[in-house]
Parts: C-alpha cells; sequence; structure tokens
C-alpha cells in the first residue's frame, strides 16, 4: 500500500459515499486512478464494504453494556457452538474472543434495563455452554473511532 492507497482509505472513513471524482480532487488523483486503486483495496479485503453509521438512542436503544462471558469448557466445538448462538443476535453489536479473565466480550444494546435483564437471563444464563457472565452498563460513550489512522505495513 502506498500513501495513495491510505489516501483513499482515509477519505472513504470519513465519508464512504465519496464519489471516484471526489477522492481523486481530495487526494490529487483522477478518477479513473481512484477507482482502480479502491476495487483493487476491494478485491484484497482491506475495504470490507460501506454503511451507515446510525445513533442507537434515536431508534430507542438507550442501554448499552459490555458483557463477559466465560464458557464451562474451553473446547473448539463449545466454542463454535456459542458463536452460532450469539451470530444471529440483533441486540448483540459486536462480539470478541478473549484472552485473559473473560472468553469472551460482547456489546449489547437494549431499549432499556428491563429489556437487557431480559437479554442476559433468556440467552445467556439460560445456556448450558456458559458458566458465568458478567455485566457493565455504559455510562457514557465519549469515544467511538470507527476510522484508522494508524498506518501498519499491509501486504497484499
Amino acid at each position: 500500500m502506498d500513501k495513495f492507497d491510505w489516501k483513499i482509505i482515509h477519505a472513504l472513513q470519513h465519508n464512504g459515499r465519496l464519489t471516484n471524482q471526489e477522492i481523486g480532487d481530495l487526494i490529487g488523483l483522477s478518477a479513473s486512478q481512484c477507482s482502480r486503486r479502491r476495487q483493487l483495496l476491494e478485491q484484497k479485503g482491506v475495504i470490507l464494504g460501506y454503511s451507515a453509521r446510525i445513533y442507537q438512542k434515536a431508534l430507542g436503544l438507550e442501554v448499552t453494556a459490555m458483557i463477559h462471558v466465560n464458557l464451562r469448557t474451553h473446547e473448539k466445538q463449545s466454542q463454535q457452538a456459542f458463536q452460532e448462538l450469539i451470530e444471529n443476535e440483533d441486540s448483540i453489536q459486536d462480539a470478541f474472543s478473549l484472552s485473559g479473565d473473560a472468553d469472551f466480550i460482547l456489546k449489547v444494546v437494549a431499549e432499556n434495563l428491563e429489556q437487557l435483564s431480559q437479554f442476559v437471563t433468556d440467552k445467556l444464563l439460560s445456556c448450558n455452554l456458559i458458566s458465568h457472565i458478567k455485566s457493565y452498563i455504559v455510562l457514557k460513550k465519549f469515544k467511538e473511532q470507527c476510522h484508522f489512522s494508524v498506518q501498519p505495513k499491509l501486504r497484499y
């Protein structure tokens, strides 16, 4: 990746609706060069897709929680079964497998504490794969970064 690839990524992270002409005007390349580079970044899996950022409270989702999950066993089958269990849960925004005290951490959104409690009880505590959960209610979100500014050496 060269400096123009990074400039394209930077521009798209700030506004994914930019046309190739608009990107080219910003970074000093022609629209056709931007189009070619953008397509290559997409083909190589650097750019995974495009989406809209949504203000969750505008949708009535007032509560965010981070939930640490520990599985009963650490066998590959248990981890895969748990991942399948949470895959289609709309209230789970992000899920990560971890090292350390928790096996997984889930970012969960809900309309209110009652709905969050129902999710925890009905979906997590009733799951025989899980041995322990610990929930943390987010009081305030003060930073959310949806773009990368660090430029690691990527090969493609």
